[in-house]
């Protein structure tokens, strides 16, 4: 196995409360967006500062060790297996404002 998924593997299991509820947070999203951005945004961000601090550890090796201009392409494969697993975690961030309906006003000409 590469490294970069056994990083991932060991990401998940030490944080597994964090990650079993944005699992569970992640389906009920996919089913209804709108209802669930809030608390997809909130719990999302956690899991985004855990994601960018394993793969800083992973793309922080390579570097040190020489291999700096392979980090780019280790760290897009890391993002990526991240994707597989939770395919909608781009979605993270994003910001629904609710516009009310649009309606013209009847103008009264007599």
């Amino acid at each position: 196995m590469t490294k970069y998924k056994e990083l991932i593997q060991v990401m998940i299991s030490k944080n597994k409360e964090l990650f079993d509820e944005f699992t569970r947070l992640h389906a009920e999203y996919g089913l209804e967006p709108d209802k669930h951005q809030e608390e997809f945004n909130h719990i999302g961000a956690k899991v985004m500062n855990v994601v960018k601090e394993y793969e800083n550890k992973l793309c922080g090796r390579s570097e040190n060790n020489g291999y700096a201009s392979f980090s780019g392409n280790l760290a897009e494969r890391y993002q990526n297996e991240v994707r597989k697993i939770f395919p909608l975690i781009d979605h993270i961030g994003i910001i629904v404002k609710k516009v009310p309906s649009f309606t013209i006003k009847k103008i009264n000409l007599s």
